[in-house]
Order: C-alpha cells, then structure tokens, then sequence
C-alpha cells in the first residue's frame, strides 16, 4: 500500500480532560506515513471518537510537507474542534520525530 520510501510517525499529546478522546485513549495521536527523503505526507490519522474528525484531521495535511509554517495557521484557522490544542502538540511532536530521523539518515 506504502512505497518502500516512506516512514510511519506518530506524534502525542494530553486530550483536553473534558474530551471524549480522553476516555476512549487517554492521549491524542496523530500518525503519518511520510516520504522519509522530503517529509511529504502521503497519509494521516488522528485518534477521533468521530470518522468525520479523522477524515478532515487528514486532509488538512495530505501532500504537504510535515515541516511547513502553514500546517499550524491551518489547523488554527480551520480545525474548530475541543482538541485543536491537543492536534497542534501532537504535530509538533511529529515534527519532532522527523527531524531527528532526517538528521540520522544525513549522517549515515
């Protein structure tokens, strides 16, 4: 399903307490399939109680790049949902994630 040239990360953070995401997983996840080469993400999911919340959470990144500015200016302008703050922690975290694979794959 996912070219050998991708990578599968997942960022975390703490749900809101009064988030029905809390009860059902205890954190917020955000994972991505990425092109380890460029941090183009080719697929996301997001630990939802709702599909509909998943489906936007992974439009709003597909073909972008995991490290662009304007994933947050999108997510703030657009995702109005109780765990933007939790999504925006998660994405930061996977960035994260990222970057120190792209570092390691430079030095080897």
């Amino acid at each position: 399903m996912y070219a050998s040239n991708t990578i599968y990360i997942v960022g975390d953070a703490k749900a809101p307490q009064n988030n029905p995401i809390t009860e059902k997983f205890k954190s917020y996840f955000v994972a991505f399939v990425l092109v380890k080469e460029t941090g183009e993400i080719v697929d996301a999911e997001c630990s939802a109680t709702i599909a509909l919340t998943s489906q936007f959470v992974k439009y709003l990144f597909l073909h972008k790049n995991i490290n662009d500015p304007l994933l947050v200016t999108e997510i703030k302008n657009r995702y109005f949902g109780s765990s933007q703050k939790a999504l925006l922690v998660a994405l930061k975290d996977a960035q994260k994630k990222y970057n120190q694979i792209a570092a390691l794959s430079t030095h080897s």
